[in-house]
């Protein structure tokens, strides 16, 4: 067999992956959808034992097609960020991979495979071109083949014909006449593949189809010939370069061993746990491997991790018996079944994944591991089959649904709360929830469903896909067969019991997970549930004026920026800025991408801000442009039209440290120490009658410190009402209280809140502005001061190494990463996150319960109060104008009492029309 040589074009895996899956994050918050993609495609790759291979990646810069057409690509979108944080880790796993990286300046990746897959022809090997750019189909032949990864799809000259109507040596001629809207190549008006495939049928050629464009008529005729000047220089554009001159020949682009140690480490770092276990199979010493989590993490007794499959009831892991309920008899048969039900597992289906705009399309229920039934009520597909009446069966329902005596499980239940909520039932009586057992047994796991069934039974559930199609061809689940749709909508209640029964036993063990488990996440719930349907109100004029003043003053950052650059340049292009910065400007290079380059990120830009006026700008530029495109631009429009009010999403089962999350909008990173994140917040109403009251507990996490470390100064400080901040200034700078002055005090909080976040000695230095020496004489002076503090630190570092977790208050598990890696700054993150963990965990679990005994006083004042928003350590509300001082009277009461702490928990409470004035 003759050598074989695979060509990947990396812009085409990354693209294709980054709109091909969910946009995925690790642990830390960082992007990892597109990056999961390409890794697992080339790990296809790799088993197949290419002889050669080569990764090819655009270069930075102009090419020659830019000289010839300056409008070449010009229309295209600018690179999503989350996409672009992706490119050089992308870069640094594939290095690490052993496989040649290819980046050729002055042509594009196709300019390089193209003539590398010509010249490995005429060496005689067989060449495969791995992308899903149709551009490449021009090269196939005798010896050079495409495949699509993603698809499974191989294309030979037979494949090509099938799939364009033409032969590859007619492709060029068939892009040039269709012209290419992604890359602005003209072509002609309204010709699609199908026109031009018949004139290349007809005319053989593009010359051939402009030697006869005065014999085709119509409009299409017209523009033809109105385009007949530019498809010669289309041709050209879209032709792949064969000649480009490299220094490397086929034969160079042996793989390489892999580099282990750099693959392991951004294998855990991006979580890409199948591609580490792969990793950790293929011959690696024992000694050798350090667990993506610490060594609890997912072997602690009793969690579900570690019930081995073996063990598990046959019930749980065998095949399911599903029925379509779409008769009387067959609906009363299951009431039944649901009213003797120890725990029924319900779920619903929708017509969307908003569940505030969501229609309900049918109703699953399971009562025993692999016996579940599908309830269809609003399938509407061409000679759907008779379904019971939507309003007899909610009707029916309804009792049980509402019944808080019978226990109900859900996996992900908020959701379906909401939507059943809409269609007239609230839902009592949730004791369990599978996405959140997941979540408190392993906060950093994965928590969906089908990973769940993976994991603990070994079970591979439907897939959407695979009932609804995908891509364009997706159907919503409404047009879904009724058998199909049973199958999958039976399987979920199925499989979210069975996964209760497989999970529930490990709480037993770990009664503290139990207690947060039952007394703070399940209840915690139906409490996000109302005040996700509830809103909040948005003055949407305010919003649409402060964009417009915010688009003028990013104009001016832009012509400053311009004047200090002495050029023009994109303000949003990172490559452009490095240039001038690092390469024109001669800043020093303070930050690295993964991949080693000259990072242009937040924390490259503030370490060279105090070098030169332009990073700061930039800086600025970037932060209203933020605001403006996140918030200003976009919370009006997702106002709800039912009820004119945005709803937004609360994730409970995200953030590592048991903190909620909010999307869709988010609205909780709105800015409230500047004055264009507070005129945001303005933009958050009351209506005519009503406040808005914001409550806000005060240092919180100074507080826990205090309470966990039973430092005496701490404690004594919080009792006797001081101000921490100036009293830690006036012990580091050896003054008396009454002269600290304001930036002594700024200082010291910075110092308060640094060493609790785990800041060594450098850290501070930066934030200071001071030597590193002063920073360490600062450090020594709190500890003196502080003594338990330091203590509490050593305790917490030392159980994360010993355990892989440390603890909140309420008994929370908060699993570190990294904590016994070898790699120093891996470790030393886990440990500086070991020591924050137990104060933003605790806090977290004190508003979680302040909000659970807040909304359950609420009850029974609905008509005066409503619960709106939780950001962080504050809860906003709603409330009538006459009941201001009552209501907040039981709020200030009601989140003070949530903990016992050695330290009394204060809480700041304002009112006024709007957030912003609240606060």
């Amino acid at each position: 067999m003759s050598p074989r040589l695979v060509l990947i074009d990396g812009s085409s895996y990354l693209y294709r992956a980054y709109h091909a899956l969910p946009p995925l994050t690790n642990a830390a918050g960082e992007p990892t959808g597109a990056l999961l993609g390409v890794v697992n495609m080339l790990r296809a790759i790799l088993k197949q034992r290419p002889d050669y291979v080569a990764f090819v990646q655009d270069a930075p810069g102009p090419t020659f097609r830019d000289a010839l057409y300056p409008a070449y690509k010009a229309t295209r979108q600018a690179t999503p960020e989350e996409l672009k944080a992706q490119i050089e880790p992308m870069l640094a796993i594939v290095a690490a991979l052993g496989l040649p990286v290819l980046r050729v300046a002055g042509v594009e990746a196709d300019d390089v495979i193209g003539t590398l897959a010509v010249r490995a022809v005429s060496n005689g090997m067989d060449v495969v071109i791995s992308t899903g750019d149709k551009d490449f189909a021009q090269l196939v032949g005798p010896g050079i083949t495409l495949v699509n990864t993603m698809s499974n799809t191989t294309l030979d000259t037979a494949g090509v014909v099938e799939k364009f109507g033409v032969h590859p040596q007619q492709i060029i001629d068939l892009l040039a006449l269709m012209g290419d809207s992604v890359d602005n190549i003209p072509g002609v008006d309204k010709c699609g593949p199908k026109t031009a495939a018949k004139w290349l049928g007809q005319y053989q050629s593009l010359d051939g189809v402009l030697a006869h464009a005065g014999e085709i008529g119509g409009k299409i005729g017209e523009n033809l010939r109105q385009a007949a000047p530019h498809l010669p220089l289309s041709r050209t554009l879209a032709t792949i370069k064969t000649d480009v001159e490299l220094s490397q020949a086929p034969t160079d682009l042996r793989l390489r061993e892999p580099d282990v140690d750099t693959l392991r480490a951004l294998y855990r770092r991006y979580e890409f746990n199948a591609a580490l276990r792969e990793l950790e199979g293929e011959g690696v010493a024992n000694d050798d491997k350090v667990s993506a989590r610490a060594p609890a993490a997912e072997a602690a007794s009793g969690t579900a991790a570690a019930i081995g499959k073996a063990d598990l009831d046959p019930a749980l892991t065998g095949p399911g018996d599903y029925e379509l309920v779409v008769t009387e008899a067959q609906l009363e048969t299951w009431l039944e079944r649901l009213r003797g039900a120890e725990l029924i597992a319900f779920d619903t289906e929708t017509s969307a994944l908003d569940s505030m705009q969501a229609e309900l399309v049918g109703l699953s229920f399971a009562v025993k591991p692999g016996q579940a039934c599908y309830i269809p009520l609003g399938h509407d597909y061409p000679g759907v089959p008779a379904q019971l009446p939507r309003a007899q069966v909610l009707d029916a329902l309804r009792p049980i649904l509402e019944d808080a005596q019978r226990a109900k499980l859900g996996q992900h239940a908020k959701y379906d709360l909401n939507v059943l909520a809409r269609a007239g039932i609230e839902v009592r009586g949730l004791r369990h929830d599978t996405l959140l057992e997941s979540y408190v047994l392993h906060s950093t796991w994965r928590h969906d469903m089908d990973t769940q069934a993976k994991r603990v039974l070994g079970y591979q559930t439907i897939a959407f896909e695979d009932v609804a199609g995908k891509g364009a061809k997706q159907i919503s689940f409404a047009q879904v067969d009724l058998d199909a749709a049973c199958r999958y909508a039976a399987e979920d209640a199925d499989i979210t019991l069975r996964l209760h029964l497989a999970q529930w036993p490990a709480f037993a063990a770990e009664p503290g997970l139990r207690s947060v488990y039952e007394s703070i996440e399940v209840p915690l719930v139906p409490v996000l549930a109302r005040m996700e349907q509830t809103g909040v109100l948005i003055d949407g004029e305010a919003l649409r004026q402060q964009s417009h003043e915010l688009a003028l003053r990013m104009h001016a950052l832009t012509e400053r920026a311009h004047a200090l650059a002495g050029r023009s340049f994109s303000l949003d292009s990172t490559r452009q800025l490095g240039a001038i910065l690092f390469d024109e400007l001669k800043l020093p290079v303070m930050v690295k991408t993964p991949g080693g380059q000259p990072s242009t990120n937040e924390e490259a830009l503030e370490a060279i801000a105090d070098q030169h006026e332009l990073p700061r700008v930039v800086l600025d530029y970037r932060s209203l442009a933020k605001l403006r495109s996140t918030y200003t631009e976009k919370l009006a429009q997702m106002a709800n039209p039912r009820t004119g009010r945005v709803h937004t999403s609360y994730g409970q089962a995200i953030a590592a440290t048991g903190r909620l999350s909010s999307s869709d909008p988010n609205l909780q990173n709105i800015p409230v120490r500047t004055e264009e994140g507070r005129r945001i917040r303005q933009a958050f109403i009351a209506p005519p009658g009503w406040q808005v009251v914001a409550a806000d507990y005060s240092q919180i996490e100074l507080r826990i410190m205090a309470h966990l470390s039973e430092d005496p100064g701490l404690l004594a400080a919080f009792h006797g009402g001081q101000d921490v901040h100036r009293a830690t200034a006036a012990e580091v700078f050896g003054l008396p209280q009454g002269e600290v002055d304001a930036n002594q005090r700024r200082a010291a909080k910075a110092i308060n809140f640094g060493l609790m976040y785990g800041m060594g000695a450098f850290g501070l230095a930066r934030q200071l502005g001071v030597s590193r020496g002063e920073a360490q004489d600062y450090m020594a002076r709190y500890f003196t001061r502080y003594p338990g503090v330091h203590e509490f630190m050593e305790r917490v570092r030392e159980q994360a190494h010993r355990d892989g977790y440390v603890e909140t208050l309420f008994g929370r598990r908060l699993y570190l990463d990294y904590i016994n890696s070898r790699n120093q700054a891996q470790r030393a993150g886990a440990e500086r996150a070991a020591i924050n963990a137990p104060m933003q965990g605790t806090a977290a679990d004190i508003i979680k319960r302040a909000m659970i005994a807040v909304d359950g006083w609420l009850f029974d004042h609905a008509d005066r109060a409503r619960m709106l928003m939780q950001v962080h350590d504050e809860l906003v509300f709603e409330v009538r104008d006459d009941a201001v001082d009552a209501i907040v009277a039981g709020v200030r009461e009601r989140m003070a009492g949530a903990a016992a702490l050695a330290v009394p928990l204060i809480v700041d409470v304002g009112v006024g029309p709007n957030w912003e004035q609240a606060h």
